[in-house]
């Protein structure tokens, strides 16, 4: 049953300022959401209640912040493809999309192949996969951060950012963060959650000053953070 407070299509678009054409996919994948939401879990069912605010604008919310001249993308644990199919939808930029579970991945790729989104979709866990050099690392509710960040400096090109959707705990996960590495960070206010945040790591040091990728940086081993 939806929300009457639900956010509406319209009110979607005024949020974003998206193309008609933009939204014709949007709409295109939440109905396939939908329809396959029946046969298997792909989101909690509650918050389909309002998708535009808690799937589509939580994932859209990111577009400010992507640098312009980012080519790489990649987004870590999908899922259902929040928030790396949509933002390949608004943006057009190819993203990587990560996700171990065959049937979210299966259905990824029918809303790609339906809307025509620039994706490259990996069905294997994060640690398996070749370097992708990334110029930005998104995720939505995969991790903690500690675990996030181990997860993605692989990945990372030196220059690259981490750009996650947190929740309230945020800030005593960038304590335990710290607690590895020195981190130029900043959380913004979420658009959909008053306890949300838009976390924008730019910088990641080792603890000895050295930032990760350069010469004789390192990461620090498995820290038992999941």
């Amino acid at each position: 049953m939806a929300d009457p407070l639900a956010l509406t299509p319209e009110a979607f678009q005024t949020e974003t300022h998206v193309s008609r054409e933009t939204m014709a996919a949007l709409e295109t994948y939440l109905t396939l959401l939908t329809k396959w939401q029946a046969r298997i879990n792909l989101v909690s069912r509650t918050t389909l209640a309002d998708p535009w605010r808690r799937h589509f604008l939580d994932s859209a919310q990111l577009v400010p912040y992507l640098p312009e001249k980012a080519a790489c993308l990649a987004d870590l644990g999908s899922g259902a493809g929040f928030p790396g199919l949509v933002l390949a939808i608004i943006t057009g930029k190819p993203i990587h999309l990560v996700e171990s579970d065959q049937r979210k991945s299966i259905f990824m790729r029918e809303v790609a192949r339906e809307t025509g989104a620039p994706v490259i979709i990996h069905t294997n866990r994060i640690e398996k996969l070749s370097p992708l050099q990334a110029d930005v690392i998104t995720s939505r509710a995969l991790a903690s951060l500690p675990k996030l960040i181990q997860l993605s400096l692989p990945h990372l090109k030196n220059d690259g950012i981490l750009l996650f959707l947190k929740g309230k705990n945020v800030a005593f996960e960038l304590t335990e963060s710290r607690k590895n590495w020195k981190l130029a960070a900043e959380a913004y206010e979420s658009r959909t959650d008053p306890d949300g945040r838009v976390l924008l790591v730019r910088e990641i040091f080792d603890q000895n000053g050295r930032k990760i990728g350069d010469r004789g940086a390192s990461a620090p081993p498995d820290s038992g953070h999941r």
